[in-house]
């Protein structure tokens, strides 16, 4: 395959973002990267931490060119401010949303052919009177895009989300068997395109406890679940269950399944973080574009201390990396 290019947005500048982006550009990738940002916060902040940087200006019309150690292509926004490691500055809040948005479009544009974004500080871009709910809506909007899954992801076990950071109380009213349909689809589609699994397996976590036991403890399963599983199965789609969300995550299950569909938010999640913790990624599928970006916050306490660990972005990348090869030989039989 043809060299990919990978854009990367380190998110917020006073948080660990800038740092696990200097960490993975100590190393060679089999990739372009990209880094997006302001060039000066980049060099004192490898100041902070020693570690050798050499920022080259990022040309696009020029072949991508694989990742040297201690090198990466930039390419600049100036910050409105100075960035201070472990405080946040409302006045830098457009700046992490311009970031975004030049990755997406360029993106959209073939430019890249796929984004890695670091952690933001939802918090500082809302008190800068900004809108702002997260990456996965700002890059549903940015897209064009209707629909959006968030799927997480270690090397082991992949788990979708039908519904997301919302109260437990709400999640019972929003599983619709329109909700349902969409998110399946988009999990089984993208499992085929974008990950190259030719007959996708998925595993359909019930909503009750023990599924509902047949309508005991809650009727969803049997009045809305079943019968759209059904109805994708008919429609050639492999899918489990559902099943009771405390026997599934066995190894029986997950040796014979490519990804896990869980109702919200805590009932897979916990299951993925702890089998890979620091490994784990967020992988927004749906998009017409690639999005992989770390699964953990911007540690403002750990900025420009050395101590932040970058295994996360790395998992990221190697994961991007993956998705553009495949989506490659999907264009390239």
């Amino acid at each position: 395959m043809s060299l990919p290019r990978i854009a990367i947005t380190p998110g917020e500048p006073a948080g660990i973002g800038p740092d696990i982006v200097l960490m993975a550009a100590q190393r060679a990738w089999q990739a372009e990267l990209v880094v997006i940002a302001d060039p000066n916060m980049l060099q004192q902040r490898a100041l902070a931490l020693q570690l050798p940087i050499e920022l080259q200006t990022h040309t696009p019309d020029l072949p991508p060119q694989p990742q040297q150690p201690g090198t990466l292509r930039i390419h600049p926004i100036a910050l409105a401010v100075p960035a201070v490691a472990g405080t946040l500055n409302t006045a830098n809040a457009p700046y992490v949303l311009e970031t975004l948005q030049q990755a997406a479009q360029g993106c959209l544009g073939g430019g890249y052919q796929a984004m890695v974004t670091g952690p933001v500080q939802k918090s500082v871009i809302n008190d800068a009177g900004i809108p702002f709910t997260g990456h996965t809506e700002f890059l549903a909007q940015e897209t064009g895009t209707d629909k959006v899954v968030m799927m997480l992801a270690t090397q082991e076990l992949r788990v979708a989300l039908a519904t997301t950071h919302l109260a437990l109380k709400d999640v019972s009213e929003a599983i619709t068997s329109e909700l349902l349909n969409q998110t399946l689809r988009i999990l089984y589609r993208d499992l085929r395109n974008k990950f190259g699994i030719d007959a996708p397996r998925i595993a359909v976590l019930g909503l009750n406890p023990h599924a509902g036991e047949d309508g005991h403890i809650g009727r969803e399963e049997i009045e809305i679940l079943v019968p759209v599983l059904e109805n994708l199965r008919a429609g050639g789609m492999d899918l489990l269950g559902p099943l009771p969300a405390d026997t599934a995550f066995n190894p029986k299950v997950l040796a014979n399944c490519d990804a896990v569909f869980a109702m919200y938010h805590d009932q897979g999640l916990p299951v993925l973080k702890y089998s890979g913790f620091g490994r784990a990624i967020n992988i927004t599928l749906g998009l017409p574009i690639t999005r992989t970006s770390v699964d953990h916050g911007t540690a403002l306490d750990l900025a420009a201390t050395g101590r932040a660990d970058w295994r996360s972005l790395e998992q990221a990348l190697t994961i991007a990396c993956q998705l553009c090869e495949n989506n490659w030989q999907t264009r390239n039989p």
